[in-house]
């Protein structure tokens, strides 16, 4: 499951010619750390649903890699 969430995070942060990252850490910020925008998240939610069936901003913001984790596990 992580390495999916890598992969998309990834895939997203290549589009807007940012350099992939290697690995991911639960305190990353998906707007700070990850500079994802307002739309990256968007896109990060649509692939994320696709891939687990799970609207992770469903019960809320979702700020961390480690809070998309705990949605995913639930």
């Amino acid at each position: 499951m992580k390495e999916k969430v890598l992969s998309i995070v990834n895939e997203i942060r290549e589009a807007k010619d940012l350099a992939a990252v290697f690995e991911l850490h639960e305190s990353d910020n998906l707007r700070d750390d990850l500079s994802l925008t307002s739309f990256d998240l968007a896109e990060l939610t649509v692939r994320i649903e696709d891939e687990f069936d799970i609207d992770i901003f469903e019960d809320g913001l979702v700020n961390t890699i480690g809070e998309i984790y705990a949605k995913l596990e639930k």
